[in-house]
């Protein structure tokens, strides 16, 4: 992304209803399925501005990785101070170094078929029974609207193609559900409207509604945390997983 779409999400990521919302539904499956630990290691790949680093902490010693200088930027004015710059398709760090790996919306911006190469990656630093978390953008005929331009999402995903990639990568599935399912058909319609309506320049979506705006809407995403943890959502705008490697894989 560019340095001024970092900049936005700095400013966003701590109040903006999506990031709040998206914060409690992660936490939530963290919690119900891999409790928390000071001894793990623990990588957030695709740290961005920090704010998942924060999350992380009580599940044990989070590295950050991130290709973007201007990013890292950003997590140090955090306090962070386990930071690399790389990129994800070639993690700079010995096989079975971690026992959990989170990437939200990194691969999207990876694309296939380097998407391919970055799961594999992540299989390999992850140690046998490590925990993969990965959250991406679902829907492909969504795609292309002025936010995925602005954040330079280049792939959106069915549930279908991420549960084949991730056992083709060597990992077992325990969770796979849509998220923000209650917001889709406002998105939904919002993106309809942008293919018939004249062109505007990109822009990602990090506007800060009006305080009990952003106060409902973080409430309803932050609501779906226990039905994706549990029986999942059928359809929502974003797709989220957390499965497991397998013993004979990624070594």
């Amino acid at each position: 992304m560019e340095r001024e779409q970092y900049e936005i999400m700095r400013r966003a990521e701590d109040r903006h209803w999506w990031y709040r919302g998206m914060a409690r539904v992660t936490d939530g499956l963290l919690r119900a399925r891999v409790g928390e630990s000071e001894s793990r290691e623990v990588l957030d790949a695709g740290c961005g501005t920090g704010a998942n680093l924060e999350l992380l902490a009580p599940y044990g010693r989070v590295t950050g990785l991130d290709f973007s200088e201007d990013a890292l930027e950003h997590c140090r004015a955090r306090g962070a101070e386990r930071l690399v710059r790389a990129s994800v398709t070639e993690l700079p760090f010995e096989s079975a170094s971690f026992d959990l790996v989170l990437s939200c919306d990194v691969l999207s911006e990876v694309g296939a078929p380097d998407d391919v190469r970055g799961l594999a990656e992540f299989a390999r630093v992850l140690r046998p029974g490590g925990k993969l978390l990965l959250r991406l953008p679902a829907y492909a005929w969504l795609g292309g609207g002025r936010h995925d331009r602005a954040v330079l999402t280049r792939h959106r995903y069915g549930k279908a193609e991420l549960r084949a990639k991730l056992g083709a990568a060597g990992f077992e599935v325990e969770v796979l559900s849509h998220v923000n399912a209650l917001l889709f058909p406002l998105a939904a319609c919002v993106r309809g409207l942008e293919r018939v309506l004249p062109d505007r320049e990109a822009r990602a979506e990090t506007s800060l509604p009006a305080g009990p705006v952003n106060a409902l809407f973080s409430a309803l995403l932050g609501a779906e945390a226990p039905l994706v943890r549990g029986a999942g959502l059928p359809f929502g705008l974003t797709l989220i997983s957390l499965a497991t490697k397998r013993g004979d894989a990624g070594s």
